[in-house]
């Protein structure tokens, strides 16, 4: 069993760690090592084609994790209070949205927002008036948005609701029975307590729109991506410049993630008392 998982993740990460090494590479040729070298990251970082397509994923996904965070722990807490049918109903299609395929998430959003926009538009340019120019709904930033933050909003749930089964609820009912209301005993009890598993699932959203190829390819319009710009760039061969870019992305997720990980980890033994 030890050399079957041993060879499990020598099948994963070997090729991870070949396009970190090949990104060092000094020569043009992502296949053959000619050199150590940091050219290729600083060309990718002087690409404008790269940098416009890193500032549009940097802002879907702030964005798209803002509003997941803000629903998603809303939500959490909403559902902390129900019981019985209700809950299990909205516990299974909380982790439905999570197992559903990327490619069958992106193909139904798109289906939705076309349909969407077919019946938004005309209906836009009858009530617009004569003398403008009525908006077109489109796909862009903003189909973008709401397609990572509804999926990423299921992770913050998720996320908050454990946090909330692990917190000191005697510290709730002794906030109630000194006086506070309701809002005073969230604010100053119950959001310290979730606060890490708030944080936690804002970046975790935030890595997973930021890395998002598939639902992106799907709803992203016009509007280009930093993986999508990766996928496009490799069809014509792939260079130092796309490991470089790759390895810079792998380092920054898997900051947001042992990030987020020891967020959990801090607030767990907060909430035991650790």
């Amino acid at each position: 069993m030890r050399l079957y998982a041993l060879a499990v993740y020598l099948f994963l990460y070997i090729p991870i760690g070949v396009i970190a090494l090949f990104s060092f590479n000094a020569g043009r040729h992502a296949s053959q090592f000619q050199g150590f070298s940091l050219q290729w990251y600083g060309r990718a970082l002087a690409n404008p084609l790269v940098m416009e397509a890193l500032g549009t994923s940097l802002r879907v996904a702030f964005v798209a994790a803002l509003l997941a965070t803000l629903c998603g722990t809303a939500a959490a807490l909403a559902l902390s209070s129900l019981a019985g049918p209700l809950r299990r109903l909205f516990d299974a299609l909380i982790y439905v949205a999570v197992m559903i395929p990327g490619i069958v998430i992106g193909i139904a959003t798109l289906i939705a927002l076309v349909t969407l926009f077919d019946r938004v538009n005309p209906a836009l340019a009858v009530l617009w008036p004569a003398s403008g120019q009525a908006p077109q709904l489109g796909m862009g930033q903003a189909s973008l948005i709401a397609a990572h933050g509804l999926f990423a909003m299921a992770l913050v749930i998720l996320i908050v609701r454990a946090r909330i089964a692990g917190m000191d609820r005697s510290l709730i009912e002794a906030s109630a029975d000194l006086g506070a209301t309701p809002f005073g005993t969230f604010r100053q009890v119950t959001l310290p307590q979730i606060a890490p598993g708030i944080l936690a699932g804002f970046l975790l959203g935030f890595t997973f729109s930021f890395d998002d190829f598939i639902i992106a390819f799907f709803v992203a319009g016009s509007e280009t991506t930093l993986p999508v710009y990766v996928f496009s760039s490799i069809r014509r061969g792939v260079t130092p410049e796309i490991n470089a870019i790759g390895t810079m992305v792998l380092a920054v997720s898997l900051a947001l993630l042992i990030l987020a990980q020891a967020i959990l980890r801090r607030g767990r033994r907060q909430g035991s008392g650790g």
